[in-house]
C-alpha cells in the first residue's frame, strides 16, 4: 500500500446525513506523522475495527496502519441513533474506497461533466455535448426578455445570449438577472468587443458570463489579449465572424484560438443568400472548436446546418417574437434530435 491514501463517503438525510473524510496509510509515513498530531473522532473507532474483521483492511496489516477520520455533524442534527449508523456506515464505505482506489481517474473523467456542483447545486454545462440551441436575446426590453427567458423549456441544451442591443442598454449586469431567472443555463455576452479586449472579457466574466464573444474584426492583439483574459476567468471566448471577410486567414494569425467561432450574417442582411463559411477548414486551423451558425436560421435549414457542421443553432425571433415560445423552442430542440438530460441525476455506488 501507499503511504497515503483518501476515502471519502456521504451516506444519510439531513439534518443527520454523514459526511465523512478520511486519511489512511503506514505509521511510519505522513499519515503516521499526522496521527501523531490529531485526535480522531471516537464514535467512528467501531466502524475502522469492523473494517478489520470484514477483511477490508488486511487484518496482517492493521497494527502498521493509521486512520485519521474528519466527521461532519450538523448542527440541527438530533437523532442519535441516525448520526451513529450514518457515520459508521459512510466511514467503512470511505475505508472501502481509499484502499480499492476508488475513484479511479477514468471514473473521475467520466463523471466529472455530470454530477450536480455540491455548492451552486446543479450540473455545470460545458458545452461537451452538442448540439445546442443559443436562443438569441437581442431585444432591448427586460420585460419582454423576462417572458421569454420564463417561457423557455428547461433543457440542458438551450443556452441563454444576452445580445448586443440587450447589453447596451441594461449594463452587463443584466448578465447576472439572466442567471438569476436561469442559473443552470449557460449565458452568452455578445460583446462584440474591438478594442481593450482583456479588459472588456474581464467585465463580463466578473457579471458571470460564461461565454464571451468578440468581433473578429478586432486587431490580433486585442483577441489575443480577449481570449487568454477568458482563460484566467474561466469563461469561453467566441469570435463573431460578422462582417470578416475571411475568417480562417484571422484564426490563422492567432496564437491562441478561440473555443467557439459563430459563422454569422447581418440581421440587415438576411434577406440574401446564406454561405455557411468553411467550417472543415476552420476546424482544421483551431483544433478543437465548437462552430454555431447565426442569421436566418429557421427550423427548414436546421438539419442542413447540423449536415454542414454546426455545434450551435442561434436563433433569434423565430423563437423570441413567436407567439408561442414554448413551443417554437421545442419545435427546434425536436429538428435538432436533442435528447433532455436529467438536471436532477442522482449519484450512487459505482
Amino acid at each position: 500500500m501507499t503511504d497515503l491514501l483518501v476515502g471519502e463517503a456521504l451516506i444519510g438525510e439531513e439534518p443527520e446525513v454523514a459526511h465523512i473524510d478520511l486519511i489512511i496509510g503506514r505509521k511510519n509515513g505522513p499519515a503516521g506523522l499526522a496521527f501523531a498530531n490529531a485526535l480522531v473522532q471516537p464514535t467512528v473507532a467501531k466502524a475502522v475495527a469492523d473494517a478489520v474483521e470484514e477483511g477490508i483492511i488486511p487484518k496482517e496489516e492493521a497494527e502498521d496502519y493509521v486512520v485519521l477520520v474528519s466527521v461532519f455533524i450538523h448542527p440541527k442534527g438530533r437523532d442519535y441513533q441516525r448520526i451513529y449508523r450514518y457515520n459508521y456506515a459512510a466511514t467503512k464505505l470511505a475505508l472501502q474506497r481509499a484502499l480499492s482506489g476508488f475513484p479511479s481517474i477514468d471514473k473521475v473523467l467520466e463523471e466529472k461533466d455530470k454530477a450536480i456542483h455540491g455548492m451552486v447545486g446543479f450540473r455545470i454545462n460545458n458545452l461537451k455535448k452538442p448540439p445546442y440551441l443559443e436562443v438569441a436575446l437581442d431585444i432591448p426590453d427586460w420585460r419582454r426578455v423576462e417572458a421569454i427567458i420564463k417561457a423557455l423549456p428547461r433543457s440542458d441544451a438551450i443556452i441563454l445570449e444576452a445580445g448586443t442591443p440587450l447589453i447596451k442598454r441594461y449594463g452587463v449586469e443584466v448578465i447576472q438577472k439572466i442567471h438569476s431567472l436561469r442559473p443552470e443555463s449557460v449565458v452568452i455576452a455578445d460583446m462584440k468587443t474591438l478594442d481593450v479586449g482583456n479588459v472588456e472579457a474581464r467585465m463580463a466574466g466578473d457579471a458571470t458570463a460564461d461565454v464571451i464573444g468578440f468581433s473578429g474584426l478586432a486587431p490580433i492583439k486585442t483577441i489575443e489579449k480577449f481570449i487568454e483574459e477568458c482563460k484566467k476567468i474561466g469563461a469561453l471566448s467566441l469570435m463573431d465572424t460578422i462582417n470578416v471577410q475571411n475568417p480562417v486567414d484571422v484564426l490563422r494569425k492567432l496564437k491562441v484560438k478561440p473555443d467557439i467561432v459563430e459563422i454569422h450574417r447581418a440581421i440587415d442582411v438576411e434577406d440574401e443568400a446564406y454561405a455557411w463559411g468553411n467550417i472543415r477548414e476552420i476546424r482544421e486551423v483551431c483544433g478543437k472548436v465548437l462552430i454555431a451558425v447565426a442569421g436566418g436560421i429557421r427550423l427548414n435549414n436546421v438539419e442542413a446546418a447540423l449536415k454542414a457542421g454546426a455545434d450551435i443553432i442561434v436563433v433569434g425571433r423565430a423563437i423570441t417574437a413567436a407567439k408561442d415560445v414554448t413551443g417554437a423552442a421545442r419545435a427546434f430542440l425536436q429538428k435538432m434530435g436533442v435528447e433532455e438530460v436529467d438536471q436532477f441525476r442522482v449519484m450512487t455506488d459505482f
